[in-house]
């Protein structure tokens, strides 16, 4: 709300809708503050049950294909940015190579090259180091803010700030598979059956979208960005359950502290509730 009072609009633009479960609950909390409520989503499967779910909201939600050329209100992604393609890069102790993929018949395995990329930071990295790089997602900051013309951006996702994200004794990197809440680092195993997923280098993201002309409005934890929103007061008068999975979202042995959520903003006047204590900025 005090994002979209700033922006003087009445759209949510939202990436990766998933299940709908949160367009759900930001349309049943916003109500008629909201006249638009765009879903991102390209998968057709999902947008069935997005649909099925937001029944309720017929007339206000749309589903678009691709980027509008120009976003005047509040966009949000939630565990979106995790699932953009990475790239790998090995250090060898002599030198980085860039890790693909190749076939021996109907058998695929990694195999390394050479290469000019490199990893933001300088190290010190160990030998046998795995580790990524993150081009698309930056890519896709960078065209954000090219087509933002007023509003704001949150996004929630787990990840690190550049020099945790690159700390020498995160030798393996990040990159994660999940598929029936199991998860496990073998990408090449059962393919087109699991989700892979790498965890977002946040300080990236955040000079992206600063060199692309937007303001960085906040970056704090999850727990921190919740509470700040009001969630002390919901749960008085939660139940049990309804605790039980709030602090899920808050402990920092669970979700409270591996996911970050940070915002960016375009002519906006705007100190977003969310980040007014504990805001990380400075760390990125």
């Amino acid at each position: 709300v005090e994002a979209l009072d700033a922006a003087g609009a009445d759209t949510v633009y939202e990436f990766g809708a998933g299940s709908g479960a949160l367009a759900a609950q930001l349309l049943g909390a916003l109500g008629g503050r909201v006249k638009r409520y765009a879903i991102v989503d390209l998968s057709g499967t999902l947008r069935q049950r997005q649909a099925q779910r937001l029944a309720a909201w017929a007339g206000t939600v749309q589903w678009l294909d691709e980027l509008p050329d120009t976003l005047l209100g509040v966009v949000v992604g939630n565990e979106v940015l995790d699932a953009m393609p990475v790239q790998l890069l090995h250090w060898d102790g002599a030198q980085w190579l860039e890790r693909g993929v190749v076939a021996h018949g109907d058998t695929l395995a990694f195999a390394d090259r050479p290469t000019a990329l490199r990893p933001p930071v300088d190290g010190p990295f160990v030998p046998g180091t795995v580790t990524e790089i993150h081009p698309q997602a930056e890519a896709f900051i960078r065209t954000l803010a090219a087509r933002l013309t007023r509003g704001a951006a949150f996004f929630i996702d787990y990840g690190f700030p550049e020099a945790e994200y690159y700390h020498p004794q995160r030798s393996a990197g990040t990159l994660m598979c999940h598929r029936a809440h199991q998860s496990d680092d073998r990408p090449l195993d059962d393919l087109g059956r699991k989700d892979i997923t790498a965890h977002v280098n946040f300080t990236g993201l955040a000079l992206a979208g600063q060199d692309a002309g937007l303001d960085v409005l906040g970056y704090t934890s999850q727990a921190h960005f919740l509470f700040n929103c009001g969630l002390a007061e919901l749960l008085a008068s939660a139940d049990l359950r309804e605790r039980a999975m709030a602090q899920k979202l808050v402990n920092e042995h669970e979700m409270g502290e591996l996911f970050k959520a940070i915002a960016f903003g375009r002519g906006v006047a705007l100190d977003p509730l969310g980040f007014s204590e504990g805001d990380r900025m400075h760390t990125l």
